[in-house]
């Protein structure tokens, strides 16, 4: 089992230097080529891979190009375009009612404020945060996706198990330059490497920083299950 350094600061700090020089090219994965689009495409991803978001927003964002296009589309049609996504039908609601507030309240561009985006139906601060920085070049927060939820913990940078305290924890060791970066890193390294169920501990370039290493602990020894 790796030890972490002596402040979750300098924790932190370590983490996201050893992260940056092995995934440089870190980003978000989503396609979109406008403010609405990404809104969009992030509402679909909860839940939901960014490969099959990709899939589905191809035709989409084909069929449906303005809020007042969406907010006007009958909810089972919008539901049938998206429906190898998860939870389609809530989604689709959410889409269509989002649209509409933006196309009556803000004259049909995308929010560019936390309290205005997390006011529309389907919209939480992580997706929020995402359309900030990556909409608006507006950089307020941490998201906190799975990936960071997950490797945030074991990483030793929080106790803390929902996201919005989780997102806290994080700004207080974070350097607010690094905010942005640091969700791309975890995330690449939550694919690559600190998978959910079967995290690859030997090939880690943190597992001598952290405290949740596998390695050489009695369950390996043991022949245990998968880590979670």
């Amino acid at each position: 089992m790796g030890a972490p350094l002596d402040s979750r600061e300098a924790q932190a700090e370590e983490v996201v230097d050893r992260l940056r020089e092995a995934y440089p090219d870190a980003t978000i994965s989503l396609r979109y080529s406008n403010r609405l689009e990404l809104l969009i495409a992030v509402i679909l991803s909860a839940q939901c891979t960014d490969e099959r978001v990709n899939e589905v927003t191809r035709d989409l964002f084909e069929t449906y190009r303005t809020p007042e296009e969406y907010a006007e589309a009958p909810r089972e049609e919008l539901a049938a375009a998206i429906d190898s996504i998860t939870y389609y039908n809530n989604k689709a609601g959410y889409i269509r009612d989002a649209c509409r507030k933006i196309a009556e309240e803000h004259g049909g561009d995308v929010p560019d404020t936390m309290d205005e985006l997390t006011d529309l139906p389907g919209v939480g601060r992580k997706t929020a945060n995402v359309v900030l920085q990556h909409g608006h070049d507006v950089v307020e927060g941490i998201v906190v996706d799975t990936h960071v939820q997950r490797l945030s913990r074991r990483l030793g940078l929080t106790d803390e198990e929902r996201p919005e305290r989780i997102e806290e924890d994080l700004v207080e060791v974070v350097p607010e330059e690094d905010w942005q970066r640091l969700t791309h890193l975890l995330i690449a390294h939550g694919r690559a490497t600190c998978t959910a169920r079967n995290p690859d501990c030997g090939d880690c370039m943190l597992e001598d920083v952290c405290p949740s290493s596998r390695l050489d602990s009695e369950l390996d020894l043991a022949g245990g299950e998968p880590w979670e």
